[in-house]
């Protein structure tokens, strides 16, 4: 074993196999994570994903392969080109769900959180009146009634979780698996990595460059946006009442992106 990498939870190390196999150790501190975890890794794409090589579920251990460089997708600093790179992993990751729904956290559990967070909260929470709660809640509860086809996806697919693995090669670690739409899982991309100043335009080319990688819904992809912003800024209050500032300011442009190109938000 070496030094463990910087993380926050889990304890994540490299290490060398048989004296000649680099590999990685991830040890899980909570059940449940390393139980989607290890079930995501098996279910998503292949070619995409990094390979579990063994696993320990007494011990919620995961032996991974190591990717080499291992550069962070984050570190690009064309975000346009990160883009385009993130969404060809992205389409190698994600698989339709057929049939038999794998035992795995779905969007409408997280419009449940949602909606318990208004119960618990009646007065509003952290940074967010009631209406705004009530009408991300709406909006999510409507993208739920109307999704068409759903896959197993990443379930927190951003550029820290995509890594250098060969000459022109890049694949997704640390999934947390998740069943919904496949908009739905490239909002917490676009939340991340985004500069002071120039945000919306920085959003609004990385709807138009996933929207035309993958064939998306646009009008889908912003309402997931606004919808899921919100929780994912809920998510970050701190009980000194503190919350992730450049998450916040993302509903806002969400909201607007949509009302250029798609029209009026009506939220009903």
């Amino acid at each position: 074993m070496k030094e463990p990498f910087s993380l926050s939870i889990n304890y994540v190390a490299p290490a060398i196999l048989d004296e000649k196999q680099e590999v990685v150790v991830k040890i899980c501190i909570a059940e449940e994570d390393f139980t989607n975890e290890l079930r995501a890794l098996k279910l998503l794409g292949k070619k995409g994903v990094v390979q579990v090589l063994d696993s320990d579920e007494q011990h919620r251990v995961i032996l991974l392969q190591k990717l080499s460089p291992g550069t962070l997708l984050v570190e690009l600093a064309d975000d346009e080109k990160a883009c385009v790179i993130a969404a060809d992993v992205f389409r190698k990751i994600i698989v339709p769900v057929c049939g038999h729904l794998p035992k795995l956290p779905t969007m409408k559990e997280r419009e449940e959180s949602l909606r318990k967070l208004i119960y618990d909260y009646p007065k509003g929470f952290g940074p967010f009146s009631m209406k705004v709660l009530k009408d991300a809640l709406r909006i999510f509860t409507y993208m739920n009634e109307t999704t068409s086809e759903i896959f197993i996806l990443h379930g927190d697919f951003h550029p820290f979780n995509i890594l250098a693995s060969g000459e022109d090669e890049w694949t997704a670690i640390d999934p947390k698996g998740l069943i919904g739409e496949m908009e739905s899982d490239l909002i917490q991309y676009m939340m991340n990595k985004l500069p002071e100043q120039g945000v919306y335009d920085v959003m609004e080319k990385r709807v138009e460059i996933f929207t035309k990688e993958l064939s998306l819904n646009m009008e889908r992809l912003l309402l997931w946006g606004y919808c899921y912003s919100v929780l994912s800024t809920a998510w970050t209050v701190d009980v000194d009442g503190s919350y992730d500032t450049s998450f916040y300011r993302t509903i806002d442009i969400f909201k607007r992106l949509y009302e250029q190109h798609v029209g009026p938000l009506l939220i009903k």
